[in-house]
């Protein structure tokens, strides 16, 4: 068989779609990607029906990860691991600004709404400086609130804090992007500054590669034309999801138009759910980070019959029906996390799946919301990283463990060797 470029990308009119792992590229073992997730919620969580009671393999999932139960072989929770930099550290208030700044920094943020911010590097920026190079996006920043990027959103915290995980450096905070219509455009067209109408009048991306595509399965064997067909259906089941969206004409709380931008939450985390999976597919990166909502977010969940506000209710003050609501929150977020992990699983790349291949970090800064507290995380870690993690099971480390030793340890599962990072005191181990 002619082993074909991995680079290769199928091309036409303003479309260039990358091309997902097939038996054509020849690849050897050990050859398969690793890619790195990080997936944020905000709030904290109800820890008792987070944390297993039971150690080590064999344990029971309690409420909030009974939906992981298909893959439990495949994720690993976490307990003990802290960040002692959300913590106030003599800075008073401001403990959702802090979880978010320093849930992949480790930093201790400056309390300031001016120029004067603080929180980096992030160890997802670290890893894209490293093997971002391999691909046509360095990484992703993804969410489902745009954030406010000026002004003050938590006592005395500048608002970049609070909506954002990703960090190019100490002062650099990255936007993440929140509508799907232009990360799909970003990875599979170029830049368009249409009129909304224009955009709708748009041939699909498919439609545009369609001739090279046929090209191409004219030289695959039946399981490279089966691989590639699905992909480009899902791909352009997507871009349909997406065209539904768009007719909807949604604009943001000052009218600006948002194109793209679905007014349906759950469509909103399940379309950027599937755009991480398409992107990781195509190897269009290898990095990425998805904030469900910003920290301290005060989002309403009707899709649940939850119509008060997040935060809100993550201050419980102990009554039962505010707990009932959170954990109701909180059994959604990991819903739809574990349908991101089930994609994942489903998808091939290389000798098994991409969640073989990946490492997603899934979990907030924040552990108990009513206390604010920054010890015993919620922390999920799921995949494989190419047979470097060891799965199915809940490990228990020493209280107060820092958790950038987790992000330490996932870049030496990249291949990024650093001696420390924010407040690391080492790599974890086992993982």
């Amino acid at each position: 068989m002619r082993f074909l470029d991995r680079r290769l990308f199928l091309r036409g009119s303003g479309a260039a779609l990358s091309l997902p792992y097939l038996e054509a590229f020849g690849q050897k073992d050990g050859e398969t990607p690793r890619r790195l997730v990080f997936v944020y919620v905000p709030n904290g969580l109800h820890m008792p029906d987070w944390t297993p009671a039971g150690e080590g393999e064999g344990f029971e999932l309690p409420f909030t990860l009974e939906p992981f139960s298909v893959l439990r072989s495949e994720i690993q929770v976490l307990s003990g691991l802290a960040h002692d930099k959300a913590r106030a550290n003599g800075d008073g208030p401001g403990d959702h600004a802090r979880a978010a700044a320093a849930f992949l920094t480790g930093a201790q943020p400056y309390k300031s709404t001016g120029d004067r911010i603080y929180a980096g590097p992030s160890a997802d920026q670290v890893a894209a400086r490293a093997v971002g190079g391999a691909t046509r996006l360095r990484s992703l920043e993804l969410g489902c609130e745009p954030g406010r990027r000026s002004g003050q959103c938590d006592s005395g915290y500048a608002c970049v804090y609070s909506g954002s995980i990703a960090w190019a450096s100490a002062t650099t905070p990255l936007a993440k992007e929140t509508r799907p219509r232009l990360v799909f455009d970003r990875m599979f067209r170029g830049p368009d500054t249409g009129t909304p109408a224009e955009r709708a009048r748009r041939r699909s991306v498919l439609d545009l590669v369609r001739d090279d595509a046929a090209r191409l399965r004219g030289a695959l064997g039946a399981g490279d034309r089966r691989r590639i067909d699905e992909y480009l259906e899902s791909v352009r089941e997507l871009e349909r999801r997406i065209e539904h969206t768009e007719a909807d004409g949604h604009a943001d709380a000052k009218g600006a138009e948002r194109p793209g931008e679905p007014t349906d939450y759950a469509e909103h985390v399940a379309q950027m759910n599937e755009l991480i999976v398409l992107a990781l597919a195509g190897d269009l990166t290898r990095v990425v980070t998805f904030m469900h909502a910003d920290e301290g977010s005060n989002r309403t969940y009707p899709m649940i019959e939850i119509p008060e506000g997040h935060h809100t209710l993550s201050h419980h003050g102990g009554e039962a029906d505010k707990i009932d609501r959170i954990r109701r929150i909180d059994r959604w977020h990991a819903e739809a996390h574990a349908r991101l992990l089930e994609r994942l699983y489903e998808t091939p790349s290389g000798e098994g799946s991409l969640l073989d291949a990946s490492m997603v970090v899934y979990g907030s800064g924040i552990s108990d919301g009513n206390r604010h507290d920054h010890a015993e995380l919620p922390i999920l870690l799921a995949g494989r990283g190419g047979g470097s993690l060891h799965p199915g099971v809940h490990r228990r480390f020493a209280s107060e463990t820092p958790a950038m030793n987790l992000h330490l340890a996932l870049l030496e599962r990249l291949g990024v060797y650093r001696e420390s990072l924010g407040d690391s005191t080492g790599h974890l181990d086992p993982i």
